[in-house]
């Protein structure tokens, strides 16, 4: 049995969005733990950054747990990413943790200590989106050992994944990892294109030496009072040869109920 313990590093989720995560949980092999915080609230966030924090610490370093599992995405991750890190124990190696959207900083600050094992992948919050049921039950059975809901590109390259703003936001700071030779998958939602545009002109700049770039999917993005002039891919492959980034077609990731897993580093390490 696969113990999993659930907080929430940045935006809370509800009881009843706990019930319905555990009942697709059952018979799978996993068992799921709530953390009480996940439903704290303080203004935008799932409590203050300190309980927010203790939480997260408070999964990490219990060795009764295998996997750590984001609740949700939002803001606020960022606020607490650097003082999670330097509190973990010996216990948070042996672990996965879970989550995508704003959960990239303590995902991509994991990596880059070397800590568990970062993965992207849908988290509970999920399961109220249209088809939700299913992106949560992708989740539940990889952490059974199911890897049939990867990623389908992802080939024998250290691959990550990242929504953009979140990598974006990450380049330049103290938890950025090294991503040479890797293959990044980004993936937005809710930006106008001319957003996404400035968005990639930040990122590629600190993407030298990857193995390539694949685009997700590019959601929701909102009218302007003019058209851009260039679709996501268009903005994408822009950008990759500006920077002499190899662009390597479509990933099958977003914020939708279609996002695959995506495990950081090597998929079968």
């Amino acid at each position: 049995m696969t113990r999993v313990a659930i907080c929430a590093p940045a935006c809370p989720i509800t009881p009843e969005d706990a019930a319905a995560v555990s009942a697709l949980a059952e018979g799978k092999g996993v068992e799921l733990v709530f953390h009480p915080q996940c439903y704290e609230s303080e203004g935008h966030f799932a409590g203050p950054d300190a309980v927010r924090l203790a939480a997260f610490l408070e999964c990490s370093n219990d060795p009764a747990f295998d996997a750590v599992w984001f609740a949700r995405g939002g803001y606020g991750s960022n606020r607490i990413v650097e003082a999670a890190i330097e509190g973990l124990n010996a216990a948070a190696q042996d672990k996965s943790f879970l989550g995508y959207s704003d959960m990239g900083y303590l995902l991509g600050g994991l990596y880059r200590e070397k800590i568990g094992r970062p993965v992207h992948a849908p988290m509970p919050a999920d399961v109220r989106r249209e088809g939700g049921a299913a992106a949560v039950a992708r989740t539940l059975d990889w952490l059974a050992g199911d890897t049939s809901g990867l990623e389908p590109s992802i080939d024998h390259h250290p691959t990550v994944a990242f929504n953009l703003t979140t990598l974006a936001m990450l380049c330049g700071t103290p938890l950025m990892p090294g991503l040479a030779g890797h293959v990044v998958q980004v993936e937005e939602v809710s930006e106008h294109l001319y957003a996404v545009d400035r968005l990639f002109f930040h990122a590629t700049a600190h993407l030298s030496g990857i193995a390539g770039l694949r685009l997700g999917r590019v959601g929701q993005v909102p009218e302007n009072d003019r058209a851009f002039g260039a679709e996501a891919e268009d903005i994408a492959r822009y950008w990759c040869q500006r920077h002499a980034i190899p662009y390597l077609g479509r990933a099958d990731i977003g914020h939708d109920a279609d996002n695959k897993i995506v495990p950081f580093g090597l998929a079968t390490a």
